[in-house]
């Protein structure tokens, strides 16, 4: 497991810091205009629909059931925004849970609007610092994930790949799988070439995760 891998003591220790404080939900964004002031440096969580996002939300920041779960794939249809709850000594910051693609139990009509809303996101929001765009480490990167990164290529959003569920899979497996997909990786020019795995059932990988966010966020 790539646990402390290019993140150092410092940036894992300001990553801890800030992920255990308590975080709370923003609001729920359905069209671009009810997106909040671009007035602090944000992160964003993508993936393809139940590939763990939700989950890996809520291990990242100590608290269960801050992001929505569910075994049904596609329930997420908001930009789901949260930041450090009124009251704590933190650093101003949003972090983005988008909907998961490639499944919806939804119409097409709406499928279609809120993927549209994602990309316009994407495209349009400089003080989106970095995509975390989740692979499920027992699948790799399908084609849908392909798409997303070369849109996030085209846009020139600074993005990098993390395993999730790497507990799913053989030790040996996930080491060939990390050496695959950054040697996909770096066939994409805006992809940090550093890749993470993480379980969140396990809590592994999840303290490199955080230091790469306060790396990220500069903190």
């Amino acid at each position: 497991m790539q646990d402390d891998v290019q993140v150092s003591a410092e940036d894992i220790a300001a990553g801890e810091a800030l992920c255990h404080r308590r975080w709370a939900f923003v609001k729920g964004v359905v069209a671009l205009e009810h997106l909040p002031a671009a007035d602090r440096p944000e992160i964003a969580f993508a993936g393809r629909s139940n590939v763990g996002k939700s989950s890996l939300i809520n291990a990242v920041l100590h608290q269960n059931g801050l992001a929505r779960t569910s075994n049904t794939p596609g329930r997420t249809q908001e930009l789901n925004v949260f930041a450090p709850a009124a009251g704590e000594v933190a650093p101003e910051t949003y972090l983005f849970d988008l909907p998961g693609y490639g499944y919806a139990k939804a119409p097409k009509t709406k499928v279609d609007a809120w993927t549209a809303l994602v990309k316009d996101y994407l495209r349009g929001r400089p003080t989106l610092k970095r995509v975390f765009v989740l692979i499920d480490s027992r699948h790799g990167i399908k084609p849908v994930d392909r798409e997303i990164m070369e849109m996030l290529d085209v846009a020139a959003v600074s993005y990098q790949a993390v395993l999730t569920k790497s507990d799913k899979i053989k030790p040996t497996h996930l080491e060939a799988l990390l050496d695959e997909t950054t040697k996909a990786l770096a066939m994409h020019p805006a992809a940090y070439p550093a890749v993470l795995a993480v379980s969140s059932l396990k809590k592994e990988g999840l303290s490199a995760l955080r230091g790469t966010m306060a790396q990220v966020l500069e903190l």
